[in-house]
């Protein structure tokens, strides 16, 4: 079951890789229903003080990190293309930025729900969706429940929560400025 569990990051990423659009029938309309209470939570603040592409935890209150950003150096190999962010079952999941429901729906039993932010996509699993395919949701609105099954930390919950440009892995802490920092060298390369 380890086994099985630690390969779906990886599968993931192969099936976003290969074919963004790539999923099974969408659980709902692909129109933009009309917002309810539950469906339009609070964010982090209120968005006429918010940027358009101000981001925001996908966990509130903020989560520890309790896996970071590791990609791999070539495409096929193991690594960790994503942030795992510690949380409970049943906790709401939030987009980190306002964009488009792209995909909802299952990998390998698992819950995915991905937000197209223009050129970059967000990936978030283990989620019971509460959204639907083709609708706008805003930074920090919810995009459904944090489960167990398919949790990178089992037996806790994890978020595991990933960002993508193109076929490219990004770390998503860079997102909020959370990201590790990466000295360069002073003088031009080679010198």
């Amino acid at each position: 079951m380890t086994a099985v569990l630690s390969t779906l990051p990886a599968l993931l990423g192969l099936v976003l890789w290969l074919h963004p659009a790539a999923g099974p029938t969408p659980l709902g309309p692909a129109a933009t229903p009309a917002p309810t209470a539950a469906a339009t939570p609070a964010g982090p603040a209120p968005p006429s003080r918010m940027s358009p592409d101000a981001a925001v935890w996908p966990l509130t209150p903020r989560p520890d990190v309790v896996s970071g950003f590791s990609p791999p150096a070539d495409p096929w190999r193991s690594g960790h293309r994503g942030v795992d962010l510690l949380g409970r079952v049943g906790q709401p999941v939030r987009s980190a930025q306002a964009g488009t429901i792209s995909y909802v729906g299952s990998i390998a039993g698992v819950g995915v729900v991905v937000v197209t932010h223009g050129a970059t996509r967000s990936t978030y699993q283990p989620v019971s969706p509460s959204v639907h395919l083709g609708e706008h949701v805003t930074a920090g609105q919810v995009l459904g429940t944090l489960e167990l099954f398919g949790s990178h930390c089992f037996p806790r919950a994890c978020l595991h929560w990933g960002l993508l440009d193109g076929a490219g892995y990004l770390d998503p802490l860079s997102l909020l400025g959370a990201a590790p920092v990466r000295l360069l060298p002073l003088g031009p390369p080679g010198g």
